[in-house]
């Protein structure tokens, strides 16, 4: 009985190939879209999964004056963690990581340079579950100068040799040795992404044990299996008001636990957040799992109707078969069958297609995104097990309304398709056109935002800035590289700073002297050259610039106007920012001789994710710089590039010429951003094509089976204009309810996604309305080929159809 049923669902896929391609094809795309956001979504959720401890992260919320609003961090205090291991029996283990970037190793006469290593306590294989492929995970951080290796620096450090026991030299502020204790495999999906792990008590200072303010490193709590989290947090007041009750200290920091799996893609809202790869948004994941989801229904509806809208040709076939003894049960299982092996037959096409897109999606997503069907027992069975559901639940309407046909009026001819079973189909075409528009206005909306963010004014420019980054050997060499640069018409400016733009600019204490009592606040600060001002070509507002008098070096300041109208908060009134021109100003207790000199007009220092903060530039060369800042000829940038190479490589030996223009920086920063926007047009793309691929099938349908009364009309005076119009008009009908349903829904979604952006676009009515345009055009243009078909059918054979 099966191997029947089987051929005879393989004769009716061949003798329908019409539809049978659009249901194939549609449940194929969809299928594969579904695979593919599953592997996204797997790949996202299984972030630090191989560490199997109780482990937190300690994050603070600041809440200095000065701030425009309380900001979650993700540092916290060094003498935090053993004081909190110490007055509570819940943390049972901790560990703290330190990130240190562009750092140069030697071996003899080999030199390398890493981008990332983490200085970190000896603790910290103690709690994270990193799998060393050589050493002692107990012993290799125990002692000052022990180092740990990954296994891609190892090899390109020591090619096949065996490293442990290696002494190389670490430039870390001195020269230092360090010894190889270890080499530990980094997994990709991990929030931590180093190149080699230091012993954290290599540049140990006794004065950190005190240092109950400074927040410089990040904080790993390992906490017993059944702590309770908020009975600890609730204890953290009394833990700050203890360690920090002078000055009321404590009343300005908040801590909060923040679980491990949540590190990667729940910190949106966290900022100086400097060990976090490939920070992401976790609720994009459930974005896209809903809209896979969506397109799949629509492939699924595609079936439903398709199969319902042909009840007419297979209803002999269900006479026939019911009067000779069928039972309604064996011919439902008959078409669920049939559904079935259409989805089968389409999950075939649906690997086909993932396979042959994974590697331009992983390369897009930057993840690592593989597809084990055949090498994973558990991915293998989801992928059939879903496959045999969708199936299941595709066919169970079809098959439950076919199997319904009673013979005697199928067999006379007497049968009616009904109003209700029309009805629904109408509805579900709906519901496909609504999912459509909502994605067309969702991905619209998307790409304005994601336009706004790159191409807003952001009170700066960095166009044509080339970066260049400093440590403190070649800090030394900055002064007569820049002059050199800027000998050369080429180069229209050079600076450099401490910190770089679109990042999160580290915050300090600072001192205002005003007409009142002197002020302390807290503001995001920069150590940025006397030039940074005139590169960037930030206006000022108040004030000058920074004097070229080397004199002056370490007693100027220069303030933003956010800054700028904090302080004019508890100055007389009328007081005006010219007022705040010579003011006493200092940073870190510096305030004996530091002045403003200038303020500069609000300029976008961090992305547009959040507003503008409080900021201060502290011209202080003796600090030294992280970083150099050159802005070239945007009309000869080859020539350009060629010169700044030989200037470097002309001063500076042993350290690579690797340059970054800010605006690559800035693509970055918003790289995510524009990830969810393209995934959200190609999903968007994808529902429109399955849906008019349906719609398809049904106008085809719909010609078909008034081929008799086209005739009819063509013979009474019809144009092929009237035919195209009375058989499109129900389908536009029905997009226009589905736009009418879509808009309010979109609306709402747009709205709360904008939400989240401190500067963004307004709602454009216009959207909308072009958004319905386009679904109705598309729609037409899908209908009207079978209508000018039909139009122009010979009425003399249709009406010779018996």
């Amino acid at each position: 009985m099966f191997r029947n049923y089987l051929r005879i669902a393989w004769r009716n896929l061949l003798k329908n190939k019409t539809f049978s391609f659009i249901n194939i094809t549609g449940l194929a795309i969809g299928m594969a879209s579904c695979i593919m956001i599953m592997l996204f979504v797997t790949y996202e959720r299984d972030f630090d999964g191989q560490h199997t401890k109780n482990i937190y992260r300690l994050c603070e919320v600041q809440k200095f004056e000065g701030m425009v609003a309380p900001q979650n961090v993700a540092l916290s205090m060094y003498p935090m963690a053993t004081a909190l291991k110490r007055e509570y029996p819940e943390v049972k283990n901790f560990t703290r990581a330190q990130p240190l970037s562009n750092v140069d190793l030697n071996y003899g006469e080999k030199r390398i340079f890493i981008k990332t290593a983490l200085l970190v306590d000896s603790t910290f294989l103690q709690l994270f579950d990193f799998k060393l492929t050589a050493g002692d995970k107990n012993t290799a951080l125990m002692k000052p100068g022990n180092i740990i290796l990954s296994e891609e620096t190892a090899k390109k450090m020591f090619g096949e040799e065996d490293p442990i026991g290696k002494i190389i030299v670490k430039n870390i502020g001195d020269t230092i040795p360090l010894y190889v204790t270890g080499v530990v495999k980094v997994p990709a999906a991990s929030h931590m992404q180093f190149e080699a792990l230091v012993s954290l008590n290599t540049r140990y200072n006794p004065r950190w044990e005190q240092n109950w303010g400074g927040n410089w490193l990040t904080t790993y709590l390992e906490l017993t299996p059944n702590a309770n989290i908020a009975g600890l947090t609730n204890k953290f007041p009394a833990f700050l008001k203890k360690y920090m009750a002078e000055d009321d200290r404590w009343k300005r920091y908040e801590l909060f636990l923040q679980p491990l799996k949540d590190v990667h893609a729940s910190s949106t809202n966290i900022t100086h957040d400097y060990i976090n790869f490939q920070k992401f948004d976790k609720r994009y994941t459930y974005i896209f799992f809903i809209i896979g989801v969506m397109i799949l229904i629509i492939a699924c509806i595609n079936f439903m109707n398709l199969s319902t809208a042909r009840s007419a040709e297979r209803a002999k076939e269900v006479g026939i078969r019911k009067s000779i003894g069928a039972h309604r049960s064996q011919l439902a299982w008959q078409f669920i069958g049939e559904s079935v092996m259409l989805s089968f037959i389409a999950l075939i096409f649906a690997v086909g297609i993932v396979m042959l897109t994974l590697p331009y999606v992983s390369d897009f997503s930057e993840r690592a995104l593989h597809f084990p069907l055949f090498t994973n027992p558990k991915v293998f069975s989801l992928v059939i097990g879903g496959t045999l559901l969708l199936g299941i639940l595709a066919g169970l309407y079809p098959a439950g309304y076919l199997s319904s046909f009673e013979p005697v009026k199928v067999l006379k001819g007497s049968m009616q398709s009904g109003r209700n079973k029309g009805n629904l189909r109408n509805a579900l075409v709906v519901v496909q056109f609504t999912a459509a528009v909502f994605l067309i206005i969702a991905t619209v909306f998307a790409l304005k935002q994601l336009h706004f963010m790159q191409t807003k004014d952001r009170g700066f420019n960095g166009d044509q800035v080339l970066l260049l980054k400093l440590d403190s050997e070649t800090n030394g060499k900055y002064e007569v590289m820049k002059q050199e640069l800027l000998g050369n018409s080429l180069i229209s400016a050079v600076s450099a700073s401490q910190q770089r733009l679109g990042a999160n600019i580290h915050q300090g204490g600072v001192t205002f002297h005003g007409e009142g009592p002197a002020r302390n606040l807290a503001t995001s600060g920069v150590v940025v050259d006397k030039d940074f001002i005139r590169l960037y070509k930030i206006p000022l507002v108040a004030g000058e610039d920074f004097s070229k008098d080397v004199a002056n070096n370490a007693k100027e300041y220069i303030i933003n106007e956010t800054l700028a109208k904090e302080l004019l908060k508890e100055e007389k009134k009328g007081a005006t920012m010219e007022s705040l021109v010579g003011k006493m100003f200092g940073y870190g207790g510096m305030d004996s001789s530091g002045r403003i000199v200038g303020v500069a007009k609000d300029f976008n220092f961090n992305t547009l994710h959040h507003k503008i903060e409080t900021l201060m530039m502290f011209n202080q060369k003796d600090w030294g710089y992280s970083e150099m800042a050159i802005r070239i000829n945007a009309n000869k940038v080859k020539e350009s590039m060629a010169f700044v190479e030989a200037t470097w490589n002309k001063h500076v030996t042993g350290h690579p010429f690797d340059p970054y223009f800010l605006d690559q920086h800035f693509a970055k920063i918003y790289q995510s951003d524009k990830q969810v926007s393209t995934v959200v047009l190609i999903l968007a793309l994808l529902a429109i094509v399955i849906s008019c691929l349906g719609l398809f099938g049904l106008a085809s349908h719909a010609a078909e089976r008034r081929l008799k009364e086209i005739g009819i009309r063509k013979v009474l005076g019809a144009t092929v204009q009237n035919i195209v119009a009375m058989i499109s008009k129900d389908f536009v009908k029905l997009v226009i309810i589905a736009n009418l349903i879509a808009w309010p829904i979109a609306w709402y979604a747009v709205y709360t996604w904008l939400n989240d952006f401190a500067y963004r676009i307004s709602i454009s009515w216009w959207v909308f309305g072009i958004a319905g345009i386009i679904a109705v055009v598309i729609a037409l243009a899908t209908v009207s080929y079978q209508a000018i078909r039909a139009g122009y059918s010979n009425p003399v054979k249709s009406l010779k159809l018996d």
